[in-house]
């Protein structure tokens, strides 16, 4: 399959550029095109990928098409259960003054409503690794949820449970327990976004587990609208979510997956000192990436690119 030239930043001058986070660019709508886009964001998935809170200095090919396109589908299927931001990721319906630029915006782009976000990461774990392990290691639990003893490196948890971080926009999240979140965004407000964190993880769980895929983890960002609770920003794809295979899932050790493990791994492998300027990629470190976070995409849509 051909990709396309590797996009790690874009340019369109005619809008207002909102914020570079560490994958989107993101532009406000309403100061050029006026009122009518007022309340409108246009999200553009780059190439770029971090690891270890540092934005690698190279990219990984077609990586936004696959972010953005992963994220459309679970928008779209989730619709049932909860509502999210998106308005249209079709260029054809996109305001003409945004024709020009549709090399930048293809297939790794979205208009969305603009929502005001609520400070908290959302983090489902049906399975114990990353920092939940790290946690887990050091006191027994996990956010302050305690878990049985004996527990393994990517042990299947005994249910889901929630562990919500500080929302961070640059540099790591942090861990934190519910009570805080409580303390934060109010008591009425923390449950819900428990309850539907949780349900949405175990409904696209199950569907993942069919197709071959473990949920490990995920993260999910909300916000409220005129409409009231949205989700936003990305949902399921490798970036925020932990994918294994789950043929070869085998507790005891990390486990083989479909996201950026395989470039921590390799910055692992070179003793990067993981401070700036991070290092850039070798071409098959990157291409071998991108096949991941493909086969990931293929495995959950049964589409291809």
């Amino acid at each position: 399959m051909k990709t396309d030239p590797i996009v790690l930043k874009t340019d369109i001058p005619a809008l207002k550029l909102e914020r570079r986070g560490k994958v989107r660019d993101v532009y406000s709508l309403g100061a050029t095109l006026g009122a009518e886009y007022e309340d409108k964001l246009l999200f553009i998935a780059t190439d770029r990928i971090s690891a270890f809170d540092c934005i690698l200095a190279s990219g990984i090919p077609d990586k936004g098409r696959i972010l953005t396109q992963i994220s459309l589908f679970w928008f779209d299927w989730l619709r049932p259960i909860v509502a999210n931001h998106v308005i249209t990721a079709d260029l054809a319906q996109y305001p003409a003054a945004l024709q020009p630029y549709a090399s930048q915006l293809t297939g790794r782009s979205m208009i969305v409503r603009r929502a005001e976000m609520v400070t908290v990461e959302c983090v489902a774990r049906g399975y114990l690794d990353g920092s939940g392990w790290k946690d887990y290691q050091q006191t027994g639990a996990v956010c302050g949820i305690a878990l049985p003893q004996n527990m393994r490196q990517g042990d299947r948890l005994p249910e889901p449970i929630f562990t919500p971080a500080s929302k961070a926009e640059s540099g790591h999240d942090e861990n934190i327990s519910f009570a805080e979140v409580c303390d934060r965004i109010g008591a009425e407000l923390a449950a819900k976004l428990r309850d539907l964190t949780l349900r949405i993880y175990r409904e696209a769980a199950q569907y993942a587990q069919a197709r071959g895929i473990i949920l490990a983890d995920c993260k999910f960002e909300f916000g409220m609208t005129a409409d009231g609770l949205v989700l936003a920003d990305e949902v399921f794809t490798p970036d925020s979510s932990r994918f294994w295979a789950a043929e070869k899932w085998q507790p005891g050790g990390a486990q083989a997956s479909f996201d950026k493990q395989f470039v921590r791994d390799y910055l692992e492998s070179i003793r990067w000192n993981k401070q700036p300027p991070a290092p850039a990629l070798p071409e098959e470190v990157a291409a071998k990436t991108r096949d991941k976070y493909l086969q990931a995409y293929r495995m959950i849509t049964g589409k291809e690119l």
